[in-house]
């Protein structure tokens, strides 16, 4: 995916700009809403999320040669909704998938620049 790639761009300039934090966390209908403390809101639809989850799972793993191990190429998780989440520590998002996925943490930049990618 060619915006996984944006965004993991986007996390080594996050130190760069001051560190935005989510105020409020919502369900609404297929969607997490969230208000940022910077007064923006961004909503994403649960599918995407899943899609988009940073875990190794998803993304894979590199070797010390820069190999890519494991990962998946799927993209769509067609009736998959978020049951849940947690804030981890002051930098990300835990969400508990209805297929069972919760190993990603979504860090606060990488879900402001995600919501920019789906607007």
């Amino acid at each position: 995916m060619a915006a996984s790639k944006a965004l993991a761009n986007s996390r080594a300039t996050a130190n760069t700009r001051a560190m935005i934090s989510p105020q409020r966390i919502d369900a609404i209908g297929h969607e997490i809403a969230i208000a940022w403390s910077d007064g923006s809101e961004d909503y994403y639809p649960m599918e995407r999320l899943r899609a988009y989850s940073p875990s190794a799972e998803n993304t894979g793993e590199r070797d010390l040669l820069g190999n890519k191990i494991g990962g998946t190429d799927k993209t769509e998780f067609p009736g998959v909704t978020v049951k849940g989440w947690r804030v981890i520590g002051g930098y990300a998002i835990q969400f508990d998938f209805s297929d069972g996925h919760n190993t990603g943490l979504f860090g606060f930049d990488y879900l402001k620049k995600l919501g920019e990618l789906l607007a």
